[in-house]
């Protein structure tokens, strides 16, 4: 009897093990990423949703990846093309370095590129001088930068991150926020994504060429797109990295992290496996509202894109939420521009909201690539009109 029972539980064990295999290899289960980190976080950078975070609202010392907001500054400055002299202040800043001499010209560009790719602290330097009229002054634009795009947990006291200022500081997910701003900016997406850059150099017989730090992106990740690396010996290491796959685009950041590159390795394949971007509503005419007056004459301008795992697609609703239409509107006369919302619910919490158009006439509907890539879904998720 002993036996009997113990290959029964011999059994039982094999088949759990066998379902969760199962469970894993159909991708319907995967546990969270475990990172070394003490703070990390993983966001869509499309639709900014949080895939997966650790201790993302504490307040960090945040290093050189300090140097991300100093690029999206200069790029938005407009100067890129502009050449820049070295101050004498700039010279033998501490830590990292291009080595610049005081009184060298160098294009705003080359120190841009400079800053992100060999993160030079001459650099920083150099660039807040010039694009802000003084440290002082290009402090200031960096915080009013950081209140501008949504980042409540920061404060910025210099371009760099050198460990000089105790109220030098940010979060996780404040830089997650400013990485997903300054990769919108094609320029800076380009400079972040660099892996081998070439500096001209006057004043030598050889030009100045520079390796991004970043080894996921020059080495060992093939689907990175960029970032930043920092380390001071009180922050720890810090990294921001952002990687693209079948049109997902994700940013992932770590504070304080021994094994940076795995984390960040482990924490885009948990998001790329897990979660795909989903059409709620398609740009463009909305067929769906059976309202003779609004039938065909209504439009989004924009698609409503969610980042989904595929147990929470049943979770999706929309509701139309319209004016009273006016008999009139139906000849094109008296209607307002807008004429109603589109609110978008995943598990009954709102999480987008849409602007519905009128239009008298009919306009060609321009598809987007996500109609191509992914397709509207809008049939699965039962949507309702309520017009």
């Amino acid at each position: 009897m002993q036996v009997k029972g113990n290959n029964r539980k011999v059994y039982i064990y094999s088949l759990l093990i066998v379902v969760l295999l199962f469970s894993l290899v159909s991708g319907k289960v995967q546990a969270a990423p475990s990172v070394s980190s003490h703070r990390a976080i993983l966001m869509d950078q499309e639709t900014g949703r949080v895939l997966y975070e650790k201790d993302a609202d504490e307040k960090s010392r945040i290093a050189s990846i300090t140097k991300i907001m100093t690029a999206i500054l200069a790029v938005e400055s407009g100067k890129l093309d502009r050449d820049v002299t070295v101050p004498d202040d700039a010279v033998g800043t501490e830590g990292s370095s291009l080595y610049l001499k005081a009184g060298e010209k160098i294009k705003l560009e080359d120190l841009v590129y400079g800053l992100m790719l060999r993160s030079g602290n001459d650099a920083a330097v150099t660039i807040a001088d010039y694009v802000g009229g003084s440290l002082d002054g290009f402090v200031y634009m960096m915080n009013e930068k950081a209140r501008e795009i949504g980042m409540e947990n920061t404060h910025f006291s210099n371009p760099h991150g050198l460990d000089d200022h105790e109220d030098h500081y940010s979060t996780a997910r404040d830089m997650a926020i400013l990485t997903r701003y300054a990769m919108k900016n094609g320029r800076y997406a380009e400079i972040a994504g660099t892996k081998l850059h070439t500096a001209p150099n006057p004043e030598e017989k050889w030009d100045r060429k520079w390796k991004n730090k970043n080894r996921l992106l020059t080495e060992l990740y093939k689907y990175s797109t960029g970032g930043k690396t920092g380390f001071t010996k009180r922050a720890k290491r810090t990294l921001v990295s952002t990687a693209s796959k079948d049109g997902e685009d994700l940013i992932a950041v770590t504070l304080n992290g021994p094994d940076d590159w795995n984390d960040h390795i482990s924490m885009f394949e948990y998001g790329f496996k897990q979660y795909d971007y989903k059409i709620v509503i398609a740009k463009g005419k909305i067929e769906n509202i059976d309202d003779p007056i609004y039938q065909g004459h209504v439009r989004v301008d924009r698609d409503a894109v969610l980042t989904l795992q595929k147990n929470e697609v049943d979770g999706v609703r929309v509701e139309y939420r319209m004016m009273k239409p006016e008999k009139k509107w139906a000849d094109g006369k008296g209607a307002p521009d807008v004429v109603g919302n589109a609110l978008v619910y995943l598990d009954d919490e709102q999480v987008d909201s849409l602007p519905v158009y009128f239009e008298s006439g009919s306009k060609p509907e321009k598809k987007s690539w996500w109609k191509v890539w992914a397709g509207s879904i809008q049939s699965v998720l039962g949507v309702n009109g309520n017009g």
